[in-house]
């Protein structure tokens, strides 16, 4: 039986944050504070209800809350660890 969260890549959750925040997913950095780039609670909670909508049935508002950094949603949502995406780039760059 697969993950129902592996059904959210790395880049389809930059992706839907750079379209909720109006940017270029390539100019989030893994460490960005998604806070200071305009996802604010209403934003979050969008982002949970569609990526609960995409399969992540787990996830919760608290743990995207705790530490709103890409590279950590990325670990939440996917079940990895946050150093292996904390390079994650959507041009095939290595970072």
């Amino acid at each position: 039986m697969s993950n129902p969260e592996s059904v959210l890549t790395p880049e389809r959750i930059r992706a839907d944050v750079a379209e909720l925040v109006g940017c270029d997913p390539a100019e989030i950095a893994p460490d960005a504070n998604l806070f200071d780039l305009g996802v604010d609670s209403v934003r979050m909670m969008m982002l949970v209800e569609r990526w609960r909508a995409a399969g992540a049935t787990q996830v919760e508002f608290p743990d995207l809350a705790e530490r709103a950094e890409l590279a950590h949603w990325i670990a939440v949502l996917t079940g990895t660890d946050e150093t292996t995406t904390s390079g994650t780039n959507t041009e095939g760059e290595s970072a």
